[in-house]
């Protein structure tokens, strides 16, 4: 049977597997084991090899340490300082609440760098709270999913470390460039919110200025912990530390603050390391099956010939640029973005090069598409999991974010074809 049967076969079958919602990491695992299966000149112990030196990567290790740093953040009370600061900064604009949500997300991005961590945080946090603010229930969950997208294009943004990993490119530039990225969306995000507040009449927390005092009482001890990006960026562009390495600064910063703010108990210490070690292992499973199906396709040359395929088929690289937002918008409405990232990155990487894009635009770009994914129906984990704690109905929850979906398609547009969008801070610090 020849190589690129086999290769298709283990393609379409990963995809049953997927749509049959079976564990990503095992179907990744079952269909590259069939290439393995057929192809008598593949060598089985290559399976082994390769799902354990997947995961061995020095950069992949800046995950657990950024998952534990937001976590032990959870735990410290460091939430509720920002949520404090954020109603100080917002509490005078329209929408209030909603206002507060969207800034939430911005900065608790910089902490914790998983989305899904934070939509359910939010949604358990700001949603009830809204509600009796006189915000609909549908509208306040929307709110809190759009803005969970911020999450993974502010460092240190999960997201990003993945990316960096698959395609070689540097996170600390990668870091740089999701501020801007994500700044841009929580503006946009913050001026619909005020037009759609101002047209249903959702009113400001408060009409007075606040006094000096009352500043400095939200914002001194948000103070430390906004420090923290600072930090990571910082000390990557002087080169005091790795991407990596900045991880374990993040966890150590983020437990002095535990003890000075005195919130930090041994109990809290266990339940620390149990959620990130469950955490991490979900995510080291789906790196290290598509290991295997990477080395796969790399051995198969398939890269090479989507390559040639698309140059000869697609002249101009904004046409192919258009071409790859909708497949991955499709594709993330039905898989998971980690897992699409590790399977399709070496594929459509290498092409993005060939047309001369930068890589850093490129990155963003398809970053920008996985949130966009996770926020989509009908299998958008965003919408799942903030629905599922506030018990919104799936079909008021997508009425509810037509007007949303229109400015993300245009922030994504602006992303595509504006690459002083992401690529200006990059060029500033480097």
């Amino acid at each position: 049977m020849p190589s690129s049967v086999i290769v298709t076969i283990c393609a379409i079958l990963m995809l049953i597997f997927l749509f049959l919602k079976v564990p990503v990491y095992l179907a990744v695992l079952a269909a590259s084991a069939v290439y393995f299966v057929l192809n008598p000149y593949a060598n089985p112990t290559v399976f082994a090899q390769q799902s354990i030196t997947g995961v061995e990567s020095i950069s992949l290790l800046a995950i657990p340490f950024f998952v534990c740093a937001g976590i032990v953040m959870n735990y410290t009370g460091v939430t509720s300082r920002i949520m404090n600061f954020c109603s100080m900064l917002t509490g005078r604009m329209t929408g209030g609440l909603a206002q507060v949500n969207v800034l939430l997300s911005t900065l608790m991005g910089g902490l914790s760098g998983s989305n899904l961590a934070d939509a359910a945080m939010e949604a358990k946090m700001m949603v009830p709270e809204m509600e009796k603010a006189g915000f609909s229930k549908s509208f306040s969950t929307v709110v809190t999913a759009v803005s969970s997208m911020i999450t993974p294009l502010i460092p240190p943004g999960i997201a990003m470390i993945l990316y960096g990993c698959i395609a070689n490119v540097s996170i600390g530039k990668l870091f740089i460039s999701g501020i801007g990225v994500g700044a841009i969306l929580c503006i946009a995000e913050m001026i619909l919110v005020a037009v759609i507040s101002k047209k249903r009449g959702y009113q400001p927390m408060r009409a007075e200025k606040l006094t000096m005092e009352e500043v400095g009482k939200a914002t001194k001890p948000a103070i430390l912990p906004l420090c923290l990006p600072i930090i990571i960026i910082g000390g990557i562009r002087l080169g005091a530390f790795t991407a990596t390495e900045a991880g374990a600064v993040a966890i150590i910063y983020a437990v002095i603050l535990g003890i000075a703010y005195r919130e930090l108990k041994w109990k809290d210490v266990l339940a620390t390391l149990k959620e990130t070690v469950t955490s991490t292992a979900s995510i080291m499973l789906i790196v290290s099956a598509a290991a295997v199906f990477s080395w796969i396709l790399t051995k198969e040359q398939i890269p090479q010939q989507l390559t040639e395929w698309m140059m000869a088929a697609i002249q101009n690289k904004y046409v192919f640029l258009m071409v790859v937002n909708v497949f991955l918008i499709l594709v993330g409405m039905f898989i998971e973005g980690n897992a699409s990232m590790i399977i399709l990155v070496p594929l459509l990487a290498p092409v993005a090069a060939s047309y001369g894009i930068d890589e850093i635009q490129f990155a963003m770009v398809y970053i920008f598409n996985n949130a966009l994914g996770a926020f989509s129906p009908p299998m958008g984990t965003l919408m799942f999991v903030t629905c599922g704690v506030t018990k919104c109905k799936t079909k008021d929850f997508i009425k509810e974010s037509v007007p949303f979906y229109i400015l993300l398609f245009v922030v994504l547009l602006l992303l595509t074809y504006v690459p002083f969008c992401t690529t200006a801070l990059v060029d500033l610090f480097y």
